[in-house]
Order: C-alpha cells, then structure tokens, then sequence
C-alpha cells in the first residue's frame, strides 16, 4: 500500500443494495481484545512480497491474516503484484528488454509467468513467480488462513471488481464461513470499494485512508473498515470511527498500516485499533499484551 492520496467520492450509497441481507460478520480483532496481526503483502521482511512463499512464511509464523495486492494482465488475468510495473519485485527488465515501463497491463498471463519474482529479495528466492489470484488464494486456504485483498490501481482495470468477486466466488471464499471472518475487501478508491459492496453486499469491505469525520457517514454506507496509516491514526480518530456503524450493523473497524516495530505496535493498539498490518507481524505479535 501507498500512502499517496488518492481521490475518493464520498457520496453516500443509495438504492436497494445497501437493504440486501449482508452477513453480521465478527470483529475481526484477536480474542481478548487484542487487534488482529495482518503479514503485509504476506510475511514480506522474510520472503519476497505478494509470494506464495511469502503466505507460507507467515503461516509458519503463525500469523492467521495476509494481505495482498491484485491487478490484471493484458489478456485479463488476475495476479498478485502491488506496483503497477513489474520493474520492481521481477527481472522484467532483462527479460523483456525494450518494454519499459514494464506496466502490469501490458504483458500476458505467460510473459509475467516467466519472471523471477524472488532474486530481488535474495538469491534463496530465486525463481519465486508472481503468482495468479487464484494460486494465491489457494495457498492461503491450504493454510487455513484469512484474506485481506486490496484491488490495486482499480482505474486501470475497468470491472476488477466483478472479475475479483467471480474468482473468489468460483474458489469457494464467498460462502458464509469464509465471508463470516476470513476475507475483507479493501482499496484505496472508495469507488472501487462501493462497486464490490453493490455486487455482493456480504463481503466484508475496507476504505484505505483517513477520511474526516465528518465524511465517517457516508463511507459507513458501504464499508465496515476504515484503514489508515499508522502516522495518521489517533486515540481521537479511532473512537469517532467505532462510533459509527458500518454496512453491516457493527461498528466500523480500524486497520491501520505499516507498523513494523514494537513500540508503535503497542502505541496504535492503546488507541483501540482492530488490526495492525506490518512487514514484520511476528514483532508486532509478539508486542501485544498475551490475551
């Protein structure tokens, strides 16, 4: 996640959809209180990000939440990256030489497939690949863990929305147990957030960012989660957030992101959030106060 700004349309949803059953979902926070630990892009200090190996280092943490990115190919497949270039976290640039600036969009399903998503983080990982939607979510149910997904860059995939929920829902993670506690649907593009909850109000949504208070109302419309970063979080802002109920009749929730270190872990969790996502969620567990 970036913490640029990005423009978001606040008005308030209207019609039938906000009437449809939705699901009265559990606090997503840890039993006793404690705020639930997200592994950021997977356990992305030990592994290279948005890998499988990434989920399977914070299953091995015992981390029970990840978080990941999605976008789309060229010819409309889903995969886990968080840039819109493949430059970063892949070896695009050798491989496919002359095609800068190397955008997610412009390269097939099989040309991403054939990239080294692991020798940037070290030469252990080398040969890691960007993994599709559908291998990632597979890997994550393998471990019985939760899904934090972020559509990434919404404005360049007209309809991920729909296409995400249709993945999701062929997987079997729109069923009630998984919509009950194991998935929340977030973004940065509170558009993009009202089209998930318009097509399938039961699905647990996020807004990423620090909306005013004043603006609390109409997000609450169609989101459960507002999720700002740490540095714009307060004691203040988390109470004016929880005292607003959500899509789904429970009082809206906070995540906040990315804290990577105890102290800030124990600082944001005084505040009452419900969720802390880090790089690093073995530290930021282990910070916590036992249950």
């Amino acid at each position: 996640m970036h913490a640029r700004a990005i423009a978001a349309t606040t008005t308030a949803l209207v019609g039938t959809a906000a009437l449809l059953l939705p699901l009265s979902h559990a606090r997503a926070g840890e039993d006793g209180g404690r705020p639930a630990v997200v592994a950021h892009r997977g356990a992305s200090a030990q592994a290279p990000e948005n890998t499988v190996v990434a989920v399977d280092k914070a299953a091995e943490l015992g981390i029970a939440w990840v978080e990941n990115d999605v976008q789309r190919t060229r010819d409309g497949e889903l995969v886990v990256l968080h840039d819109d270039s493949l430059q970063r976290t892949t070896d695009a640039e050798e491989v496919f030489p002359g095609r800068a600036p190397w955008k997610v969009k412009d390269f097939t399903a099989a040309e991403v497939a054939r990239l080294d998503a692991g020798s940037w983080f070290a030469p252990a990982y080398a040969g890691a690949r960007v993994p599709t939607l559908r291998q990632y979510v597979r890997r994550v149910e393998l471990h019985h863990q939760k899904l934090l997904l972020e559509v990434k860059n919404p404005e360049l995939y007209p309809g991920i929305e729909k296409q995400t929920l249709k993945l999701l829902s062929n997987e079997g993670w729109l069923d009630q147990r998984h919509l009950a506690d194991r998935l929340i649907v977030q973004s940065f593009s509170a558009d993009s957030v009202r089209a998930v909850h318009q097509l399938k109000p039961g699905v647990k949504t996020g807004f990423l960012g620090t909306p005013s208070v004043a603006d609390l109302p109409a997000y609450a419309a169609f989101v459960d989660q507002i999720n700002p970063s740490y540095g714009s979080v307060s004691r203040e802002y988390v109470s004016a957030v929880h005292a607003h109920t959500g899509a789904h009749d429970r009082p809206l929730e906070v995540f906040t992101w990315t804290v990577n270190d105890a102290s800030t872990a124990r600082l944001v969790a005084s505040y009452g959030v419900d969720g802390i996502i880090s790089n690093k969620p073995d530290v930021v567990r282990d910070a916590l106060p036992a249950a």
